[in-house]
C-alpha cells in the first residue's frame, strides 16, 4: 500500500503522546513487529547469540519431533513448525548467514535419524524428502549470493548432508530422481543460475 502525501503529513502532525499510543495499539496487533523492534532497540543479545540460541533449540526439538517418525504426517507438521521459528528468528534479526546455516542445520538433524526413516514405507516420508531437498536448494541459492568467505563453513553442513543423503536409499533415489546434482553440495560447484535450473526443473513437475 502507498501512502500519499497527505496521510504522511496528516500523521506527522500528531502530538507525540497520539503517535505513541498509535505505536503501541500496532505493536500489540503485531507480535513480530514488536519482537523486532525489541531486538533491534533494547535486546543485550548480539545475532551470532540469537542463531547459537536457535542452534541449539533445533537440535532439541528435532530430537523430540524424532520420536514420532513412525507418524509421517504429525512428524512433517512438527518439522514445519521449527522451521516457522528459524523464519521468525531470520525476520526479527535480519539474520542472512542463520537463514542459511540454520535450515541447513535442521536437514542435517533431521537425517542424523536416518536409522528410523530408512525404516518407513516411501510413501510415508516421500513428503518429507521432498520438503527436505527443496530445503537443501533453496539454501544452495542463497549461498550462491552469499560471500565466498563464508563457504567453507557452508561446505562443513553440505559435506554432513552429502553423507546422510547417500545413507539413506530413497532419500538418494528420490534426489536422482529429481534432478538433483550431488556436484551442488560443494558451494564452489554451485551453478551460477541454479534458481533458473530449479525453475525448469519444477515447470516439468518435479520436486514437488
Amino acid at each position: 500500500m502507498e501512502y500519499s502525501k497527505e496521510f504522511k503529513q496528516a500523521l506527522s502532525e500528531f502530538s507525540s503522546v497520539e503517535k505513541d499510543r498509535l505505536i503501541f495499539r500496532l505493536l500489540k496487533k503485531d507480535k513480530l513487529l514488536s519482537k523486532k523492534l525489541y531486538f533491534e532497540l533494547i535486546d543485550p543479545e548480539t545475532t551470532d547469540q540469537k542463531r547459537n540460541q536457535m542452534e541449539e533449540n533445533i537440535a532439541e526439538k528435532v530430537l523430540l519431533a524424532s520420536r514420532y517418525i513412525g507418524n509421517p504426517k504429525y512428524y512433517l507438521v512438527l518439522i514445519r513448525k521449527i522451521s516457522a521459528e528459524i523464519t521468525e528468528h531470520i525476520k526479527i534479526t535480519t539474520d542472512k548467514f542463520g537463514e542459511i546455516s540454520l535450515h541447513l542445520l535442521l536437514v542435517n538433524k533431521i537425517l542424523e535419524s536416518n536409522e528410523k526413516l530408512n525404516q518407513q514405507r516411501f510413501d510415508n516420508v516421500y513428503k518429507l524428502y521432498i520438503y527436505l531437498i527443496n530445503k537443501i536448494v533453496r539454501a544452495l541459492i542463497l549461498i550462491k549470493k552469499t560471500d565466498e568467505d563464508y563457504w567453507m563453513e557452508f561446505d562443513e553442513l553440505l559435506q554432513a548432508i552429502d553423507l546422510q543423503i547417500h545413507e539413506n536409499i530413497y532419500l538418494e533415489k528420490l534426489c536422482i530422481n529429481n534432478s538433483f546434482d550431488f556436484n551442488w553440495l560443494k558451494c564452489e560447484y554451485i551453478p551460477d543460475h541454479l534458481d533458473l535450473i530449479i525453475k525448469d526443473i519444477k515447470s516439468q513437475g518435479f520436486l514437488r
